[in-house]
């Protein structure tokens, strides 16, 4: 029987941490085959599963028991399988699945990019022009269709699941209309206009994105007499008036395209305007593994990085904006509630 371990002496556990690739290879693999989709609410013997997933039982017995370790499945004392609260995550038609996140953290390009991570320290740069010759997404759409999907499924997912949370978290009595900048397929737009429906929203963000906006707030859509889709770059302007603008986990660039981008939005709101920014943060943040982690592949990637609370208020500020709170949003995502000075 084999359960997630107790804290090991300092020796093992850097051992362990030297190892942490095999922990991402064995998600990616369950994930790939489908085995959480495949284990229903009982357990289920190693030779059943693998007869249900296409796999020889040995080495699959071996992929669980080690996925076992990290509280991924539980082992029983019978030598079948179980599921866990980790591992339902998983299962494809989980209302929270993060199935598809788990496959775009382990994508094939990961791989190439994680051993080049201390030529990033050394330069500052992205190593994604070096391995493959032109930016990360030109690679990604033109190079590793495949990836590009799984990118643009894991993004959806984890937009629609962060979007229930930032409509639940954002008052918005008193204001008539809502703007969501850089907003992806509109996810959050169309939740706050769920949420208050007498507002008005707009969705902006570069053409080939807003194609594929959310088809709710498209004509023909139940919200598209109440929102407006903008095709634009936000780092070039913001065509859009509104009461809220709320920009989301899209100020990851380089200084002066995030001061850029917040320069647009203060102009086009004018004095007064509510800007709610909301990021993951590296710091102060229970989920500050997974955080500092995206932020080292930002910088493999595009270069880009996460913030710190500190380095988030300083762009603000210096953007002209007036922090009136900062508050957590969910356990990795906090809220910079701000505003325009008169």
């Amino acid at each position: 029987m084999t359960t997630a371990q107790s804290a090991p002496p300092p020796s093992m556990r850097l051992r362990e941490l030297a190892f942490g690739a095999a922990c991402a290879a064995a998600l990616r693999a369950a994930a790939r085959l489908g085995v959480a989709d495949a284990l229903g609410d009982s357990p289920m013997a190693v030779e059943d599963l693998a007869a249900a997933v296409k796999t020889e039982p040995r080495p699959l017995r071996r992929l669980l028991r080690a996925l076992s370790c990290y509280g991924v499945f539980t082992e029983g004392p019978n030598g079948t399988f179980a599921h866990t609260d980790v591992s339902r995550l998983l299962r494809e038609d989980d209302p929270n699945s993060l199935r598809a996140i788990s496959l775009w953290c382990t994508e094939p390009w990961t791989w190439d990019a994680w051993p080049m991570l201390d030529e990033a320290v050394r330069t500052g740069r992205n190593v994604v022009e070096d391995l493959y010759g032109k930016e990360f997404f030109p690679y990604l759409n033109e190079d590793a269709p495949e990836s590009a999907d799984v990118f643009n499924r894991a993004m959806t997912t984890s937009s629609v699941q962060s979007a229930r949370d930032v409509a639940e978290f954002l008052d918005l009595k008193g204001s008539s209309s809502v703007a969501d900048i850089g907003g992806g397929q509109g996810h959050v737009v169309a939740s706050l206009l769920d949420k208050y429906p007498s507002m008005r929203g707009a969705l902006l963000d570069l053409p080939r994105v807003v194609e594929n906006a959310v088809p709710r707030l498209l004509p023909g859509g139940d919200l598209a007499d109440r929102a407006r889709v903008v095709p634009g770059d936000v780092r070039t302007a913001v065509p859009v008036k509104a009461d809220v603008y709320v920009i989301k986990n899209i100020l990851e660039w380089d200084d002066e395209s995030t001061a850029r981008t917040l320069r647009n939005v203060r102009e086009a709101g004018g004095p007064g305007t509510r800007v709610v920014v909301i990021e993951n943060l590296v710091d102060d943040s229970p989920s500050m593994r997974f955080s500092t982690a995206m932020d080292l592949l930002l910088l493999l990637n595009v270069g880009g990085a996460k913030h710190t609370t500190q380095s988030m208020v300083d762009r603000l500020t210096e953007a002209g904006l007036v922090i009136d709170d900062i508050s957590p949003v969910n356990p990795y995502l906090h809220a910079f509630d701000c505003h325009v000075p008169g």
